[in-house]
């Protein structure tokens, strides 16, 4: 029925790239949802229903892996042995988290500003373009040859991973400003 030892990318039937056709990969899931989706599976047996619940949510976790270029990083450099993901690192970038603190003084100042709206907008853009541009690095280094190229992915991962929590502020902040009309 499914075989639950794939990998994510081997049970989308695409390559394990860092680079993914987003389109491609709905559909493929919108296939895989049709063959393993519980409701087929409603009148078989226990066993039957209970494997085709695990198998769909395989496939809702790695769709969900896969869409998403910082889970699909870290999903690559497991697979490539290197278990960055859950870890406490810092990153030793004096530039980087000097702009991390602007990023952040530039949150806390919303609220207070002439036009919060303007402002969490286009602070939510800055950090959007630094998560595309982090994106096109992360190709680079998994499409490279560099010996060094995964443990420059790890830090790449790690930057995304601060400026995703920061995206993610930014969109409470919206929020909040949002209930508060």
């Amino acid at each position: 029925m499914f075989d639950f030892s794939k990998n994510h990318f081997e049970l989308f039937g695409i390559p394990a790239s860092f680079e993914v056709n987003v389109a491609e990969l709905a559909v493929r899931y919108r296939e895989l949802q049709q063959v393993v989706h519980p409701d087929r599976f409603a009148a078989a047996g226990e066993r039957s229903q209970r494997l085709s619940l695990q198998a769909a949510t395989q496939v809702n976790e790695a769709y969900a892996t896969l869409r998403d270029p910082l889970k699909r990083a870290q999903y690559l450099l497991r697979l490539q042995g290197r278990e960055s993901e859950g870890r406490q690192s810092t990153l030793d970038d004096p530039e980087f988290l000097a702009q991390q603190m602007e990023l952040r003084e530039a949150q806390d100042t919303v609220r207070s500003a002439a036009d919060p709206y303007a402002e969490i907008t286009a602070l939510s853009r800055k950090i959007d373009a630094m998560i595309d541009a982090l994106a096109v690095q992360l190709s680079a280094q998994f499409n490279g040859t560099d010996p060094d190229r995964l443990a420059l992915a790890e830090q790449m991962v790690l930057r995304m991973q601060f400026l995703k929590k920061l995206q993610s502020e930014a969109e409470a902040i919206e929020a909040d400003l949002d209930e508060a009309r």
